[in-house]
């Protein structure tokens, strides 16, 4: 355990261990980006890879920056979809009225439900309740999402 004497941090001694502010202590004034209506927006297979939907907030850590594309793989394309719903769903809990981003989830949806059902239509399973329904347990059979090459 450490002891007061032992929480200093750096700058003369300014004692932070009562844990709470000290008024010796620096500030900052943080800055936090935010979407503004109708901003641009990446592709869901873009924004997956770029971790966010929206370039604006696109901040990459130490300037580095992922530029890995997905492969084009069924299981690729449903957490392509998937990421945008739910980039677009936080969107929307702040911009609820943003007509045209209404509109984009709602074709993600559809387009995401559509993935769900062709996936599975080709034997694909994506829940494990659902991995016995064949008659035998699915679920661990391959190929698994990183498995997949392009091809």
């Amino acid at each position: 355990m450490l002891h007061a004497s032992h929480h200093a941090n750096g700058s003369g001694g300014c004692a932070d261990w009562q844990g709470r502010l000290p008024a010796c202590a620096p500030l900052a004034n943080p800055y936090v980006p935010f979407q503004m209506e109708n901003s641009e927006r990446y592709d869901a297979p873009n924004a997956l890879i770029r971790g966010t939907l929206y370039p604006g907030l696109d901040l990459p850590y130490r300037g580095m920056v992922n530029t890995q594309e997905k492969n084009g793989t069924p299981l690729g394309e449903l957490q392509s979809l998937g990421f945008a719903m739910h980039e677009l769903g936080l969107y929307l809990d702040t911009h609820q009225d943003d007509a045209e981003a209404v509109s984009l989830f709602n074709q993600y949806a559809e387009m995401y439900e559509a993935a769900i059902q062709q996936y599975e239509q080709n034997g694909g399973v994506l829940m494990q309740m659902r991995a016995a329904q064949s008659g035998s347990y699915e679920w661990l059979d391959n190929p698994w999402p990183w498995d997949y090459k392009e091809g």
